[in-house]
């Protein structure tokens, strides 16, 4: 090969990598611009609570600008395109027109960590200060009662040292009961007081006094049944946590804990009228408070294959029948509306 084919040879080697190197780059600049990778599509726009809409609301866990952003889609549509809107919450819950937003800041101190209650287009109405990070949240069926837990010290109901803080709000007249611990405690027929007690995981009827939660105290979980209005609590039945009422209020969705000391639940129901229970047919162990889609469904968040700092949610059958399914991924805080 003579001198000027090996430089013409050069040359052309030049001119393809440089048309190749400037290919890719433009590639990932396209991706970059992209609002999501890889998930439901999602949209800016204007996200409501009201009663009619009939869908679905939840807070994105995916990654990128929509990342702990209430979204809704169609309740008929659960993995179709979604309306995002700018309120970002670690922890949210709606009814009846009435939202709570648990929010926190990555590196905020406790005192900046806030509960919001929100309107039915998403205004901010009152907040309130949290004593640590956000951990559950309800709203009653009605929209006049609002809960939340937050952990005062560790990060997961697994450790072995945590301890919680649960309030009540009455959104009507803005009465808060800062810490259930204060309420009187009947278990085993008995007044129980003791420094160990831990409450979480509220979930409410439709009377507007009746309550559902989980007391932990001397090492076991209780499911206990409350009123507002006796700011009291009774023990019910062992080893329940996160209870979650059904909308005819007959059952309580929950985690069971079926290994001692270790983080492992399986959700079961159990009929309120005779507190027998069933385990339900997802075998994987769920850290969550359950949601009911109605009567029949319930909703709950997995952590995401390889994606550690993802959840998707799933449904299961309440009767303990067929099997888990997707509901849609990259979500966590499922709410039915309408």
């Amino acid at each position: 090969m003579t001198r000027s084919h090996r430089l013409l040879v050069l040359a052309v080697a030049v001119l393809l990598l440089g048309g190749v190197g400037a290919f890719l780059v433009q590639r990932a600049a396209s991706r970059a611009d992209r609002p999501h990778t890889g998930g439901p599509e999602a949209t800016a726009g204007s996200v409501g609570l009201g009663a009619g809409r009939k869908s679905l609301a939840f807070l994105g866990s995916g990654p990128g600008p929509h990342r702990g952003a209430l979204a809704s889609v169609p309740a008929d549509a659960p993995d179709g395109p979604r309306t995002v809107s700018d309120l970002t919450c670690r922890r949210f819950h709606a009814a009846a027109g009435t939202g709570v937003c648990l929010r926190s800041d990555p590196g905020a101190l406790a005192q900046d960590n806030k509960a919001v209650i929100v309107d039915t287009e998403l205004r901010q109405v009152r907040s309130y200060p949290l004593a640590g990070t956000p951990s559950r949240a309800r709203v009653s069926p009605s929209g006049r009662f609002a809960a939340w837990t937050v952990f005062v010290s560790g990060e997961s109901y697994g450790s072995a040292f945590f301890s919680t803080r649960t309030a009540i709000l009455d959104t009507r007249t803005w009465k808060l009961d800062a810490n259930l611990e204060e309420y009187a405690i009947t278990l085993d027929g008995r007044d129980h007081r003791a420094p160990d007690v831990n409450f979480w995981g509220v979930t409410f009827a439709g009377d507007d006094d009746t309550f559902y939660a989980t007391l932990s105290t001397a090492g076991e979980t209780h499911l206990v049944k409350g009123s507002v209005s006796r700011r009291s609590v009774t023990a019910l039945a062992k080893n329940v946590e996160c209870p979650s009422l059904s909308p005819d209020g007959t059952r309580i969705a929950y985690k069971k804990r079926v290994r001692a000391g270790a983080s492992l639940w399986r959700e079961h129901v159990m009929d309120l009228r005779t507190l027998r229970d069933h385990p339900l047919a997802e075998k994987r162990s769920v850290d969550d408070q359950a949601a009911w889609l109605d009567d029949r469904t319930l909703a709950y968040a997995l952590p995401a294959d390889g994606a550690a700092d993802r959840t998707d949610l799933w449904t299961v059958p309440a009767d303990g029948t067929g099997s888990p399914e997707l509901l849609t991924s990259a979500a966590s805080s499922p709410a039915r509306l309408g």
